[in-house]
């Protein structure tokens, strides 16, 4: 993972704590040569009068509005400029926050892309609005969402799917890998790669034949993934104490096995789906968003295509 240039999405909505700027700090330290861009798009719907009620003086607001912006964009700099980093700024003015952003990571092809996330209440669950869930679907770079600037790199999760039940592309999970291991090297971490499976619970065994030797068929599906999984690691030459087989759906398993081994960085696949498939099934890394304690990195395919964008 070669990074040259961050995006750091600023939230408009802090005036003080900004952790997906902590998180810039700390990684300037890794990486001295990299330059920041520091992203802020705002709106305030009192300072829009629309086309046919739009005045002199609303412009003129906006205008302060995102002079007063600027400054706030230079003093966040400050730091990272002390350091010796080149940090550029940019604001603008904008509804549509989440494709504000989007537009910003087209037009600047950053290597990386910092934001900050919350926890997202169920409402935004069910009407899949949340500017992180846009981004996980939408973002061609690798995404960094925010969740604890104060750990330091000490241990990375990578979430691999050998089998590729969840309509990954195989090639994803080595990139995956490359991806946690490059910022292992960079920041002394150590990689843990993680693959979960979990047989048909019981209670759904129908089949006469599955019920009366449930216990088998369970070791059976063990063993596939195991199996697998295995013949991945020997692909990608990992040793042992890095490979994590866990029984049960990711977004169970993972977490638990997050807060046991204090993973500070999980590093997860997202693959390009319709509208509708996105409404209906959601990825795995917008399920596990809210479940997981550590920041979380979303990589993309190589090719991905924009879900939202027509062919």
């Amino acid at each position: 993972m070669n990074i040259q240039h961050i995006l750091v999405v600023i939230d408009p909505t802090s005036d003080t704590d900004q952790p997906c700027l902590r998180r810039a700090e700390q990684l300037a330290e890794y990486y001295p040569a990299v330059r920041f861009t520091l992203f802020m798009s705002d709106y305030i719907p009192a300072l829009n009068g629309g086309m046919l009620f739009d005045t002199d003086a609303l412009a003129k607001a906006r205008s302060t509005l995102l002079g007063h912006r600027e400054q706030s964009l230079a003093r966040l700099a400050e730091p990272l400029r002390n350091k010796g980093c080149t940090v550029n700024t940019t604001v603008v003015w904008g509804k549509r926050y989440e494709r504000h952003i989007l537009r910003a990571i087209h037009e600047q092809q950053p290597d990386l892309v910092l934001k900050t996330t919350h926890h997202h209440n169920l409402l935004k669950r069910l009407v899949l609005t949340n500017a992180d869930w846009y981004l996980i679907r939408h973002c061609p770079a690798p995404l960094w969402l925010v969740k604890q600037p104060e750990n330091g790199l000490k241990a990375i999760g990578v979430s691999v799917d050998p089998l590729h039940e969840a309509d990954k592309p195989a090639a994803l999970d080595y990139k995956l890998l490359t991806t946690g291991r490059a910022l292992a090297a960079n920041t002394g971490a150590q990689v843990h790669a993680i693959h979960c499976y979990n047989p048909l619970p019981h209670t759904l065994a129908f089949d006469t034949g599955l019920v009366a030797d449930y216990d088998g068929y369970a070791t059976q599906v063990q063993q596939h993934h195991m199996e697998a999984f295995r013949e991945f690691s020997a692909q990608t030459g990992m040793g042992e104490n890095e490979q994590h087989l866990l029984r049960g759906y990711p977004e169970q398993a993972i977490p638990d096995f997050i807060a046991q081994q204090a993973i500070d960085l999980l590093v997860m696949g997202a693959i390009s789906r319709s509208r509708i498939e996105s409404a209906l099934v959601g990825h795995t890394a917008e399920r596990l968003l809210d479940e997981v304690p550590c920041d979380v990195l979303i990589v993309k395919p190589n090719g991905f295509v924009d879900p939202s964008k027509p062919v």
